[in-house]
Order: C-alpha cells, then structure tokens, then sequence
C-alpha cells in the first residue's frame, strides 16, 4: 500500500495482469477480507439510509419521500450501471503506460464489462476482488446521490435518472479513472493525492450540484419565501449515520486492515469534531446562537475536508484541516450563497464542493513529513501545485461535461416539474404520496 495516493490502489498494479494475483503469490488473508466487508456495509450504509435522512430532513414536509426515493433509485441505479460498464470504465487498465498520454490515461476500456474475467479466486492484494468491487461501487453510488441535494424540490424524476445515468458513465468513471487507477492514468502520474475521494467524490459532486441548481434556476418564491427544513431530527439522525459510516469511506481505503487504516480512522474523527466546532463557533459569533443544523452540517464538512487527506496527515494536520473547513463552509453556505443569489438547496456545493477544495489543497501542505504527514512529498509548494492543478482540472471537466448532459436533457425531455407540481411538491405530484400524516 503505496501512502502516495488513495483507496489502497497500489494493488491494482497486479490486479489487472493477465494471471492476476496469484502471478505474485499472493494470498487471502480473512482479517482484510473482515475488515473490507465491514468497510463495504458502512459506505452503503452512508447513503442509504443516512445521506437519505440527512436530506430529507431539511426539505418541506412535502417533499420528503422525493429525496429518500431519490437516495433509493440512485443506489438501485448505479449499481447496476457500475456492474455493467462502470467498473471497467474505472478500473480497467489495459493500453495504460507510465508516462504516455492516450486515451487510456483518461477512462477505462470495456475488458472488464459485465465483469468479465471475475472469479471466486480473483484478489486484489489479499482480499477477493468480488469485494474491491462492491467497496467503490459504494462509492460510485453516494457520488451522484450527493448531488441531489442541490437541486432538492425542483427536478423531475425522469429526467433525474437519465441524468444520473449519463453523469455517471461520463463524468464519475473517467474521473475515478483518473485519479485512482495506477499508473499512465493522468491525475496519478501528476502526483495527486487523493486518498479516499476528496476529488472524485466531493469535488466531483458539489460542481456538478452547482451547475444543476443554476441550469434549473430558483426554486418558487426562493429567497423570499420560508423554506426550512420540516424535521432537524432526521437530519442529526442522518449526519450521525455518515459520522459513523465515513470510517468505513476513509480507513477502508487502506484495502487493508493495517496502520494506514488506523490512522485514517484517528484522524478523521480529529478533522471531524473540529469541523463541527469550528462551524458551531462562527455560527454562534455570527448569528448569536449555535444551531442543530449548523452542527451536523459542520460534520459533515469536515467528514468532507479529511476524506483526500486521511491516508497521509497526522493528527495535528487533521486539526487544522478540520478547522479550516468548517468555517470555510460555513461561509460559503451563508454569506457567499446569499451573495450571489443560486439556490444550492441543501448545500451540496457548499459543504462538498468547497469542503472537498479546502481538503484537497490542504493534503499537498500537511502530508508533508516536515508537518507530520506520512507522504511521499519531496517539496511543500510542488505538491501544493500538484493539488490545485487537479483540483483546477476536476472542476472545469465536471462543470463544463455536467453542463453539457443537463442541457441536452432540458431539449429532450425537460428538466423541471411544473410549477403546480413544486406547489403541491414532489412526493404527491411525482409518487402519488406522502411522506407526512394530515
């Protein structure tokens, strides 16, 4: 397990060769498989149900189910997608060469389609493949599910789907692909460090959020109408699910039940309680008292900011990310958001995108040995360079391909419910339910 870039993909370099792991000798060990599995469950468990409760609780009453089916549909959705083409896409390596840039270096091909090639015996470093997998399937799912929340209340069902779909094969894969999948990919030759998805989770998300909420415009009667959220429980409910399921997120991308997992999992509950504090404070200075909602979206940020970084800061470094973050976002959620008028519904950009920039360049400081880290950096300033650039790159190819998906859905289908239908909201114009009792 190579500590320069994340989810443990150092394996990967054996797990494509034509005689797969075993040309290394290489071995099952059950405490890796245990651990991977459990690693699995808990970033299941992330979206559904926690990032379903998180979310619904802070949309009207009448629009609660909508966001929970979408959170469900999301992750029926990419799991099928994922098996289908997405993993190759992702993963699969063929035509990669350290150093020459092709097409390769820039998505998978289709050798691993279907899942072709997939045994009982197939392993990544000690554990099955049948389990790495399932592991960034989970992280392909809560990807696209976090962008629903910057466009809460407003999209049609339909057309969220078809956009789910497209955004996934276009945007994620290629993405993932980048930054993860070993050698010749164009992000990992660059030297960027992005242990378990700072970039292609969060970045990811919250750019692609905030080019969906400006292309579907303002909620009705959004900022002058009363829109709060009808039930703050759910919500602290659901931010404590992702509290507890991002160590599954952040020490599992070690794909190994070792040091680099146990430091993952120190210092995001560091970064993590710091974020909430640090949120909690500027709320209370700025608003003269401190909220529910700000607090557990403060942990969320900060869950957010040490996702890229946990393989390689220490503790002090995760303080200071932790920090950083959560006031960072909480003024980008506030001040910036009232400043330039866009509706990003329940914060995805703010929180995600901006938390996950915060994350991103702060990993090329605080990674450093000189800083406690554990990275294999040989100069603060180039490695900072490094981050940005991707961060730079992640976000134009986002923006400008999740620009271009959304509009060829407005010309085709259509993108948002009537204006009859927001006023009823979702759950009955849209499932012919309700998420609420009369």
């Amino acid at each position: 397990m190579t500590l320069r870039k994340g989810a443990g993909l150092a394996a990967l370099s054996s797990l494509f060769l034509p005689v797969m792991a075993s040309a290394q000798e290489a071995t099952l060990d059950s405490g890796d498989t245990a651990w991977m599995l459990t690693a699995t469950a808990l970033v299941l468990f992330m979206t559904i149900p926690g990032l379903a409760l998180f979310y619904g609780g802070m949309v009207r009453s009448k629009n609660l189910l909508s966001v929970m089916m979408q959170c469900f549909a999301i992750t029926g959705l990419i799991s099928v997608l994922w098996v289908l083409f997405g993993y190759s896409l992702a993963f699969d390596t063929a035509g990669m060469e350290e150093g020459v840039l092709n097409f390769s270096s820039f998505v998978g091909g289709l050798d691993k389609a279907f899942l072709s090639g997939l045994t009982t015996d197939s392993l990544v470093g000690t554990f099955p493949e049948s389990v790495f997998i399932t592991f960034q399937m989970t992280f392909a799912i809560i990807t696209p599910a976090l962008i629903t929340g910057a466009f809460a209340e407003r999209m049609k069902f339909s057309s969220m789907l078809v956009f789910m779909s497209a955004w996934f094969l276009l945007v994620y894969a290629p993405i993932a692909h980048m930054v993860w999948s070993g050698n010749g990919a164009l992000m990992w030759d660059w030297g960027v460090l992005d242990f378990a998805g700072g970039t292609v989770v969060h970045i990811n998300a919250g750019v692609a959020g905030l080019v969906a909420c400006l292309v579907l415009g303002k909620r009705k009667g959004y900022p002058g109408v009363a829109m709060t959220p009808h039930n703050l429980g759910y919500t602290l409910v659901g931010a404590a699910m992702l509290w507890v399921g991002w160590f599954g997120f952040n020490a599992g991308s070690a794909i190994a039940a070792n040091g680099t997992a146990g430091m993952a999992m120190l210092v995001t509950q560091i970064a993590t309680a710091a974020a909430a504090l640090a949120w909690m404070a500027a709320e209370w200075l700025t608003h003269g008292k401190p909220s529910a909602l700000g607090i557990a979206s403060g942990v969320v940020a900060g869950l957010v900011a040490i996702t890229p970084a946990a393989g390689t800061v220490g503790p002090m470094g995760a303080l200071v990310i932790g920090l950083a973050s959560g006031s960072i976002c909480f003024y980008c959620a506030t001040a910036v958001k009232r400043r330039f008028g866009y509706d990003d519904s329940l914060d995805a950009f703010g929180v995600h995108g901006v938390g996950g920039i915060v994350g991103a360049v702060l990993t090329g400081l605080f990674a450093a040995p000189a800083l406690g880290g554990f990275g294999e950096i040989d100069s603060i300033a180039s490695q900072l360079w490094i981050q940005i650039k991707g961060v730079l790159f992640t976000v134009i190819y986002t923006g400008v391909a999740t620009f271009v998906i959304l509009k060829a859905i407005e010309r085709v289908i259509g993108l948002r419910i009537s204006e009859e239908e927001e006023t009823m909201g979702l759950d009955l114009s849209l499932h012919n339910e309700r998420g609420y009792n009369l």
